[in-house]
């Protein structure tokens, strides 16, 4: 379903989802549309109903361009950048927060996110409208283990790769609805500056990625990475509820390389192998030497140590008759 947001039914690339599920319902695909875009899966008695979210449309990544590409970029730097793309002296960015010197002021950070363009907002009219058109589904999780991997029945449920998986999760943390993310950009510091609900537990919303893939890791920055030189300042790492971290690097050698962040990597090299994990792979418990329970997925863990953009030092530092939001 997070494969398929990119497509539409019967293009190449469209995975046949089998009975279970009815004809999906496209958003964003109108002939004049530039944005926002994705599909509704719902079970043939609509007691399910998933909301998949596409990611970033780019020439080095899944989606290759397309007519959503720019605004997929502006989203990109004003979600996951630490002061509006500002990566450079060189750069032009997307809004006028910066104040020089690593200072950025935080009202205008906040500002600029509530633009009603921006693909944030559009996504809680659309989930406010699917709980309107299916009003008996009820809101549950139910989780089991096939013998290669973990597979997720949700109700209500929002899921997305990439830009998609962060914008589920900032939605699946408005409603209190449960998501599931594929290599996304870290969208901790994105909920702050909005100030989404910040409940005791944020259990309900899964991140699953990859050590090899830069960009969920924060790690595509700098003026020579290949984030930078397609224009994207995709700076944080920190997210949102649980995670699952497959260890591509130690485990498989890979290298850390944009290629590692297509959602078809997810399907192809993390959900369709076998895959073993002692229980304290990736995260709490078992202690080395001792009895380990073996696993095909790795453990839920929590980024509690987690900080991004420590550099930076944000305020009020100008006066609120001078502020500008961003640019569209």
């Amino acid at each position: 379903m997070t494969n398929n947001a990119y497509y539409e039914p019967g293009e190449t690339g469209w995975y046949d989802l089998g009975p279970d599920w009815n004809n999906s319902y496209p958003f964003g695909w109108e002939p004049d549309a530039d944005g926002f875009r994705g599909h509704i899966f719902a079970t043939e008695d609509n007691s399910t109903v998933i909301i998949s979210v596409k990611g970033t449309s780019a020439g080095w990544v899944v989606g290759g361009g397309g007519p959503t590409s720019r605004k997929d970029k502006l989203n990109d730097n004003l979600l996951f950048s630490c002061c509006c793309a500002r990566v450079g002296p060189t750069w032009s960015p997307v809004c006028g927060c910066y104040e020089g010197s690593y200072k950025c002021d935080q009202n205008c950070l906040e500002d600029s996110l509530k633009e009603d363009s921006l693909f944030y907002p559009i996504g809680t009219n659309l989930y406010n409208n699917v709980t309107y058109m299916y009003p008996e589904a009820n809101i549950w999780v139910i989780g089991k283990y096939s013998t290669k991997h973990a597979i997720y029945l949700l109700a209500h449920c929002a899921t997305g790769h990439s830009l998609g998986g962060s914008l589920a999760s900032l939605i699946g943390v408005t409603f209190g609805a449960p998501v599931v993310a594929f290599e996304a950009p870290g969208e901790r510091l994105a909920a702050q500056r909005l100030h989404l609900p910040s409940p005791p537990s944020t259990q309900h919303i899964t991140h699953v990625y990859n050590t090899g893939d830069p960009i969920p890791l924060g790690a595509c920055t700098g003026v020579a990475s290949t984030c930078a030189l397609g224009g994207f300042a995709l700076e944080t790492g920190c997210h949102l509820g649980k995670v699952i971290k497959y260890d591509t690097v130690s485990k498989l050698g890979w290298s850390v390389n944009i290629r590692n962040h297509g959602i078809a990597v997810v399907i192809d090299y993390l959900l369709s192998k076998d895959w073993e994990f002692d229980d304290g792979d990736g995260g709490q418990g078992g202690e080395a030497g001792k009895d380990k329970k073996k696993r095909t997925v790795p453990r839920l863990t929590e980024e509690k140590d987690c900080v991004d953009c420590f550099q930076w030092e944000f305020g009020d530092f100008r006066n609120a008759s001078t502020r500008f939001t961003c640019s569209v």
